[in-house]
């Protein structure tokens, strides 16, 4: 069920990224509406989800780069999320150092890697039909 959730989440993110996009700036800034988005930013997103989408649909071992990235960010996220958060707002904002952010993005950033590790342990363990039918 987790597995499917994440999977419909990362369609999504690659279908239609501005409305996610539209709520993390709501949730996550005091001054949502001087953000200035660069041009590459939804498709950075529309990255983020087709990863997510690849990983739990062909697995780790059909994706090890992805896996590498996604796992890798993760664990940053957890441990340091500060650098994630910088790095995450300079790609993503023409004026990142004018945005003012809310106390929670750093636990948000936080529960992000966990999700994102989440994701790359979920590749690694088959969907439930294969885990099922002996090999």
């Amino acid at each position: 069920m987790l597995r499917t959730t994440l999977i419909v989440f990362g369609l999504v993110e690659v279908v239609a990224p501005q409305p996610i996009i539209d709520t993390c700036e709501r949730i996550g800034l005091k001054n949502p509406e001087n953000a200035q988005l660069r041009p590459g930013a939804n498709l950075l997103a529309r990255l983020e989800g087709a990863m997510l989408v690849l990983l739990l649909v062909r697995g780790r071992e059909q994706s090890p780069i992805s896996s590498a990235l996604l796992g890798g960010a993760g664990a940053l996220a957890v441990l340091y999320p500060d650098p994630l958060i910088r790095l995450s707002q300079s790609f993503a904002y023409e004026n990142s150092t004018e945005l003012e952010l809310r106390p929670w993005v750093r636990p948000a950033a936080r529960l992000l890697g966990v999700l994102y590790l989440a994701v790359v342990f979920l590749s690694g363990t088959g969907s439930d039909e294969e885990s099922a039918t002996p090999r």
